[in-house]
């Protein structure tokens, strides 16, 4: 069973519990600015009885593309329990935030690892081709290192997958 609810929804112990469930899915390589790219948006939580065994969220973020700035459903915190993989958890998690995306945003946005790529582009999810940046404090400054690692739901702008795409700042990993 899915259920989503905004942070603001979610029980205090309820987001302990999605932390170290992601703190475990990511083998202990999930920071405390991972964990707060994920707050603030809607939540998603997969659920075997009253275990859980699935989160991931969608926060809104301001991508800079085609001289405008597009309101983006940023997926973030993807995770579902390692002994429960492999079971449908994860793509349910997906139709819940995808949802919301197409409801709420100009296009969806995530950063993919190598091994969730398969994953993504089986779902319609695409590759941004072109370069990416992001708006710091000091200026836009590219970001060469997540190159062909952001894919893109195209919902309700006409994007140009070969353009440049340029994120907001950010703490942590700014993709």
């Amino acid at each position: 069973m899915i259920t989503t609810l905004h942070t603001s929804d979610v029980d205090v112990d309820l987001l302990k519990a999605a932390r170290a469930l992601c703190d475990d899915a990511f083998d202990g390589d999930f920071s405390d600015h991972d964990w707060e790219h994920a707050l603030g948006g809607v939540h998603a939580f997969a659920w075997e009885g009253d275990d859980l065994v699935g989160h991931g969220s969608v926060v809104q973020r301001r991508l800079l593309h085609g001289g405008r700035a597009l309101r983006a459903g940023y997926v973030e915190a993807v995770a579902v329990r390692q002994d429960r993989r492999r079971q449908g958890h994860g793509a349910a998690l997906m139709t819940a935030l995808e949802r919301v995306i197409r409801h709420a945003y100009d296009l969806g946005a995530l950063s993919a690892s190598e091994d969730a790529l398969d994953f993504y582009t089986a779902r319609g999810w695409v590759l941004w081709r072109g370069p990416s940046s992001v708006l710091a404090p000091s200026g836009v400054v590219r970001t060469e290192d997540d190159d062909g690692g952001v894919y893109v739901m195209p919902v309700a702008v006409p994007l140009d997958l070969d353009g440049d795409i340029v994120c907001d700042w950010r703490e942590g990993d700014v993709w």
